[in-house]
């Protein structure tokens, strides 16, 4: 009955719909991804790689996704009709996170999302926000630095596993802001994670693995309303592993979210120091809080996994690619030291003048990408992009890698080049792209509230951890190894180099 009044609808069009593959019957695509052994991604840029295709529509299950490579596609789905593209689809893996739609990432285009994104947008995520927490985020660039220094000795340095750094670095400043604390457990003696902390990290990742990872149950609809025969024929997993991870941070961040409720309460509690007592604290005209306690644990979840993946990604790419070419590193080094010295830390003030800093950061988001598309925008009608029919409840997802390295836009695609972006008048590099040859957070109606605060978490890991360490290719290495992981757009190991204080002693303590 869809596939009939599709075809009625495009008839009046009189255009076609992008090129794709012929589907099967009720599962569309699907036989072919799992014969192929690969993830959905890289199945979906093989495939428009052999068509030759910039925009291309695959059926997975009932679901049209409509993929695009191409900025010129981009803009037109993302900045001319942003409109019609301002929704989200309602799959299985968002309907688990976000405890049935109730945060603003996955919720459908309407008064509720307007509701939460105007909340965010004012209490949480605006200028003034931002700067009430920049002790905080002061605090744990700091740490990060007598982290790294403590694993360290005086002559020789010490290998450091920058993943497990910068991945911290990025939970606890998270942390720090919701929650006015760094760990939920017990650090390590180096100011390390403890066991708690590394399991909370580890299930974040987990839930950014499948959210919106075109698994079967998210694109054949009846699968999720026969409830019994999805949970035995869980085919590809992604639900099972959600639930795991949901289990683990639910678990802290209830438990955090329970204990404020109850120091309010019982009047232990009188200011207002973090995120958490901001969201506690809101109440609209009438005097009525204006989330609930569900509302309020969804949407603490949906900031620290909206904040730990891009910046940390995303650091760890751009050192593993600068060791390559010591170069590169030397010119951030020396233009570290020549806006800031070595007598002081960086500091969030200083970010301005570091353009070579945050190049180098733009080029690592461009090349290596945390995730391989923008999360689904749903078309709310027909509408028509590129001379093809686009029908209403198509999923459409633009490529971050193949934008980022598409030749028409980029010269030497292939190549970490982070002199690409810096300005002739020698403006301020920002991270973001307007013109979306590159997305480094996301774009459109539905792009992401906080790319200050991400801009700044990135610019800060960077330059802390340039200033405060000279880098180099471990003595058992001739160089790092830059195979991307077969799963997802990581690195395919833990990117491991060799660090050596560079700063007086005194500035990590």
């Amino acid at each position: 009955m869809e596939m009939q009044r599709l075809t009625n609808r495009r008839n009046k069009s009189k255009l076609p719909i992008p090129p794709g593959p012929k589907a099967w019957p009720l599962v569309g695509s699907f036989p072919e991804i799992f014969r192929s052994g690969k993830p959905v991604f890289r199945w979906i840029h093989d495939l428009m790689d052999e068509m030759k295709t910039e925009i291309a529509c695959i059926r997975l299950g009932g679901t049209y996704v409509i993929s695009v490579t191409s900025p010129e596609l981009a803009r037109e789905f993302l900045k001319k009709q942003d409109s019609i593209f301002s929704s989200r689809p309602l799959c299985m893996s968002a309907r688990i996170i976000s405890n049935g739609f109730l945060t603003s990432m996955f919720l459908p285009y309407g008064e509720k999302w307007t509701k939460m994104r105007r909340i965010l947008n004012t209490h949480v995520l605006s200028p003034a926000a931002i700067h009430l927490h920049h002790d905080k985020r002061v605090e744990e660039a700091n740490h990060l630095l007598r982290y790294i220094y403590n694993q360290c000795s005086p002559s020789k340095g010490a290998v450091v596993n920058v993943r497990t750094a910068t991945q911290h670095y990025c939970g606890n400043v998270t942390k720090k802001m919701l929650f006015n604390k760094r760990y939920f457990g017990s650090g390590t003696e180096d100011g390390g994670p403890g066991a708690v902390d590394e399991e909370l990290v580890e299930a974040l990742f987990t839930i950014l693995r499948y959210l919106y990872g075109f698994g079967v149950g998210d694109c054949i609809g009846w699968l999720n309303y026969a409830t019994l025969l999805y949970m035995l024929i869980d085919i590809d997993g992604h639900k099972s592993m959600i639930r795991k991870a949901l289990a683990v941070t639910r678990k802290h961040l209830a438990t955090e979210v329970d204990k404020r409720i109850q120091m309010w309460k019982d009047g232990t509690k009188t200011v207002e120091e973090d995120i958490l007592d901001v969201l506690l604290m809101l109440k609209d005209d009438a005097g009525r809080p204006m989330l609930n306690d569900t509302e309020i644990k969804t949407q603490l979840l949906e900031i620290m996994i909206a904040t730990i993946d891009n910046p940390s990604n995303n650091a760890e790419w751009a050192l593993a690619e600068m060791l390559n070419q010591p170069k590169l590193l030397e010119k951030a080094v020396e233009e570290v030291d020549n806006v800031v010295g070595r007598d002081r830390l960086v500091e969030e003030s200083d970010l301005p003048k570091l353009n070579y800093i945050k190049a180098c950061v733009k080029e690592g988001f461009r090349l290596h990408p945390f995730a391989p598309f923008t999360p689904a925008h749903m078309s709310i009608a027909d509408t028509v992009v590129g001379g093809y029919f686009i029908p209403k409840g198509s999923q459409v997802i633009a490529s971050r890698i193949e934008l980022g390295r598409n030749r028409k836009a980029w010269e030497e695609p292939l190549k970490f080049k982070p002199e690409r972006h810096l300005k002739e008048d020698g403006g301020e590099v920002v991270l973001s792209d307007s013109d979306l040859n590159m997305i480094s957070f996301s774009a459109g109606r539905r792009g992401c509230p906080g790319v200050k605060l991400g801009s700044l978490m990135c610019a800060m890991l960077m330059a802390r951890l340039v200033q405060g360490f000279t880098w180099s290719v471990p003595p058992d290495l001739s160089c790092i190894d830059l195979t991307e992981s077969k799963h997802d757009d990581f690195l395919a190991n833990s990117l491991f180099a060799l660090a050596k204080p560079r700063l007086s002693k005194n500035l990590y303590k």
